[in-house]
């Protein structure tokens, strides 16, 4: 079964300059996208994903729904309160391209 249909969702989480803290959960399966978890020290369990990001992009595919996603600056602010915390993008229905296998 291809990726687009096994996890035809993806979520995106985009770096402000500020070491952040974030947590996503899903109804389904989730998985990293285009990195090692152990180089970016990130935690996959079956329904969800936790880790921190300052710069850059890190990238989820998932099955399902998002149930909960939870952020929080280095100071423990979390959003939207701190300006800091990252950017997250949903989006349900994305293809698999091939540059990000």
């Amino acid at each position: 079964m291809s990726a687009d249909v096994r996890l035809p969702n993806l979520v995106t989480i985009i770096g402000r300059g500020s070491l952040s803290n974030y947590e996503i959960s899903v109804d389904g399966a989730i998985e990293l996208v285009g990195a090692d978890p152990l180089e970016e020290a990130t935690v996959v369990s079956e329904h969800a994903a936790e880790g921190a990001v300052e710069t850059g992009v890190m990238r989820f595919r998932f099955s399902g729904q998002v149930r909960n996603v939870h952020l929080a600056d280095w100071s423990g602010v979390t959003s939207p309160e701190s300006p800091r915390t990252p950017d997250v993008h949903v989006d349900y229905g994305v293809p698999v391209r091939e540059d990000s296998r």
